[in-house]
């Protein structure tokens, strides 16, 4: 027996219930428990807290229906409660104060069902900060062990259980009691036929390294996370599921084809059962960002955590608890510099197995990278390691960044492929050729009074920039800002800036370097480097040196300063592809570029072409047919099946894009207005110009 004593516990949130619990993210309002005696059968007290949530406000109507109508509660009682913390802390030291004979814990935990714990107070008390206690890490399902000792699978509620006992309920007793006094007769009577509490279930405090091989997923046991805060590790959504097990090393953190992390990843459950919860926190938060959660298969956790790299495998094989990735090494640097690099300053920290415990990146002829992994012992000479973030090696400054097994695999596997260093096509490969010309490139120029801003939200504009530079934006020249847009005339992410000064150019590259750029609920942290006219311009033109001065579309030359830049590769013509066939004459319009200040209206409006339009679907759910996104641009009469054409990848498989020909440029423009970031189901669309 796992103790002479049962602890019931039993939670209700201020919205929804039964197999529903826990999917709103709503707070516990109220907290129930009983324990009995289990040696002498009987009941030894009862309690019930009325539980205050954080967010609660006196003039709000917090409590759902269910809460009303099914345990009777009401507003009063909740918002005069105690707070979650308290109430923890009083069943803590009760237990501990009666239960604990000499350190040796004479109790558990039972439950109706998983919820309560895995789905309501394991995550509140992750977002709150609340230590739980160590014996909230193991506990009995009623519902779980009723059915192995009677074996029967129609058991759905602890109603049900006493219909099948043929115990009659306390309808005396008050309602928000009744259900844990229930649970109290069902446990009595399962103790008088002769039932032991022998193997409870347990819940993972944390999230243990591991290795993936080439092995078998099963793929009922994996789901994808979507839309992660970049900065995020494996720990961190280890936190996101906290009360899932998950395997060791069962999350793989998802990198885009240049290698950095893209907001995805792949997460491998103990089972499916664990799978199936957490399915059910599709869209639930870290932090201001919503969370989707969808299924994935064994064949792509595998894909993205697995590898064969013999180096890999040896590295990882050395059980390091906590793995650091190194960004922005000098190509010629050694695993000896790493070490000195890591145990000289304020924070001196030792890596793991001195020089073995360094693991280089290599491309598949041997060059250098510039990437390193590092292995630590412990959480603690991790957490000084990562102090020094951004510390020079030489000339050189260094990123460091928490990373896991399955970015190394990746990362190795990614650098060996030939492939991975091959020119990138277009996002949207089919589109019919367009020449780009670039406008007149700025005067040659080698003094250092630019600025670089990378990983722009997209929708920025010149005012965000301008307000994300603060008092630097006074020392911006006059039609200074100039924002990149890619071949297919999106926005990259990125704009050049000309300053007054290469002093002024150096201070906002330091003081703004790596902080954060809020977009609505957007939150992207940028990167902004010191360069000078002719880096700006090497960039403009995909890296090679400009003889001339080029001339704009529009004819003559345009006298400096500039505004808009396409972002164009070497060749001055997008690569030759099938090209598509739209069902009505479509128009290509001329780049046309504005200056800084941004004008006062889209920039859409100065084309100056009003024929046929064509618009950019993106993150389109994979299963979408015509008749999906003929629903979708609903009021849009003019659309039929045949403006509409779904991209597939070179496999054949749909890519997650659409293009839709609008009659006219007007109607794309309020298509776009009122329908981007608009769903499709559970996926918001992206709309853009084409």
């Amino acid at each position: 027996m796992a103790g002479r004593y049962a602890v019931v516990v039993y939670v209700v949130t201020a919205g929804l219930h039964g197999d529903n619990l826990g999917t709103d993210e709503q707070e516990v309002v109220l907290f129930s428990w009983l324990v009995v005696d289990v040696a002498n059968t009987k009941v030894v007290v009862v309690q019930q807290h009325f539980v205050k949530p954080r967010s609660a406000d006196v003039n709000e109507n917090r409590l759902s229906d269910t809460c009303r109508s099914v345990f009777q509660l009401t507003e009063g009682p909740v918002n005069n409660g105690q707070s979650l913390e308290n109430v923890i802390e009083e069943l803590d030291q009760f237990v501990k104060a009666r239960f604990d004979n000499d350190g040796q814990r004479n109790f558990f935990l039972v439950t109706d069902g998983q919820f309560h714990l895995r789905q309501v107070l394991h995550p509140e008390a992750t977002k709150k900060n609340i230590t739980l206690p160590d014996y909230f890490f193991s506990f009995f399902d009623l519902r779980k062990e009723f059915r192995t000792f009677y074996h029967t699978d129609e058991i759905l509620s602890i109603q049900d259980m006493l219909n099948y006992l043929a115990v009659e309920g306390d309808e005396t007793v008050e309602h928000t009691t009744k259900y844990v006094q229930d649970m109290g007769k069902v446990i009595l009577r399962m103790v008088t036929d002769g039932y032991k509490f022998e193997e409870p279930d347990t819940i993972l405090e944390r999230l243990e390294p591991g290795i993936c091989k080439n092995d078998v997923v099963d793929s009922n046991t994996v789901v994808r996370a979507r839309g992660l805060p970049w900065q995020s590790s494996d720990q961190d959504i280890a936190r996101f599921f906290r009360g899932l097990n998950i395997v060791k090393g069962g999350v793989a953190l998802c990198l885009s084809p240049q290698g950095r992390r893209n907001g995805e990843a792949l997460v491998r459950f103990v089972s499916q059962e664990h799978r199936d919860m957490a399915l059910k926190r599709h869209k639930h938060h870290i932090g201001q960002r919503y969370i989707e959660v969808y299924r994935a298969t064994g064949e792509d956790f595998v894909n993205v955590a697995g590898g064969s790299n013999n180096e890999a495998q040896t590295f990882l094989s050395r059980g390091g608890q906590v793995i650091v990735r190194m960004r922005g090494l000098p190509y010629d640097c050694t695993a000896k510099q790493v070490l000195e690099f890591f145990a000289s300053g304020d924070n001196p920290c030792e890596v793991l197995d001195s020089e073995e415990g360094v693991l280089f990146v290599r491309k598949a002829d041997g060059r250098a990278t510039g990437d390193a992994f590092v292995l630590f012992e412990s959480e603690g000479m991790a957490a000084r390691a990562l102090q020094k973030h951004r510390e020079l090696i030489g000339s050189r400054y260094i990123e460091l960044f928490r990373s896991t097994t399955a970015e190394v695999q990746q990362v190795l596997n990614r650098s060996m492929d030939p492939r991975t260093y091959e020119q990138l096509q277009p996002l949207i490969a089919n589109i019919p050729q367009v020449p780009l010309l670039p406008q007149q490139l700025l005067p040659s120029g080698s003094r250092k009074d630019c600025i670089r801003l990378r990983g722009l939200p997209y929708e920025a504009q010149v005012e965000h920039i301008l307000e994300f530079l603060g008092d630097h934006s006074k020392n911006i020249v006059f039609q200074g800002v100039h924002m990149v847009y890619n071949a297919q005339g999106q926005p990259s992410g990125e704009s050049f800036i000309q300053m007054d000064s290469e002093h002024s150019a150096y201070l906002a590259a330091q003081q703004r370097h790596h902080r954060y750029m809020v977009f609505g609920k957007k939150q992207r942290y940028v990167e902004v480097f010191q360069c000078s006219v002719d880096d700006m311009n090497l960039v403009l033109t995909g890296g090679i040196p400009v003889q001339r001065q080029l001339i704009s579309p529009g004819g003559p030359i345009l006298p400096p300063p500039y505004g808009t830049y396409p972002y164009v590769q070497a060749a001055p013509v997008l690569p030759t592809v099938a090209p598509l066939t739209p069902r009505v004459p479509t128009y290509y319009p001329q780049i046309l570029y504005w200056p800084y200040p941004s004008p006062p209206v889209s920039p859409t409006a100065y084309y100056n072409h009003t024929g046929p339009t064509m618009v950019i679907m993106r993150g389109l759910p994979f299963n979408s047919v015509v008749a999906d996104i003929l629903n979708f641009f609903q009021g849009f009469p003019e659309l039929t099946s045949d403006c509409i054409q779904l991209q597939r990848n070179t496999d054949g498989r749909p890519n997650g894009e659409a293009l839709v020909t609008f009659s006219t440029r007007a109607e794309a423009e309020r298509a776009i207005q009122e329908k981007n970031r608009q769903n499709i189901g559970n996926r918001y669309i992206e709309l853009f110009m084409a």
